[in-house]
């Protein structure tokens, strides 16, 4: 199954316009985002992996959100960043750098 990001971002912004949700505070987002991460972890740590799958969900589902509320195309933005990715050179010392920029 082929998933298409950029219409993901649209059915979650429609679904908080629908239910009367935060559309316009990104800082609000974020802390409501934060929230969620912070209940997978305790889902990760608990080793429950039904709610892991729930809270991984949640924390994709607010990023979505939070990327059609600021008009970034996650989708390729991802694309982006893992073609920057692909250029880097990682040091023993855990320093990076782009190929050819030694």
């Amino acid at each position: 199954m082929k998933l298409d990001i950029t219409a993901l971002q649209k059915e979650v912004y429609a679904n908080k316009v629908a239910h009367h949700f935060n559309t316009t505070d990104t800082n609000f987002e974020l802390l409501l985002m934060h929230g969620e991460m912070t209940e997978l972890f305790h889902a990760i740590l608990n080793k429950d992996q039904t709610n892991v799958q729930e809270e991984m969900a949640d924390v994709a589902i607010y990023l979505l959100g939070l990327a059609e509320i600021m008009h970034v195309d996650l989708g390729q933005a991802i694309v982006d960043k893992l073609a920057i990715d692909e250029q880097r050179v990682y040091t023993a010392d855990g320093r990076k750098h782009l190929k050819g920029q030694e």
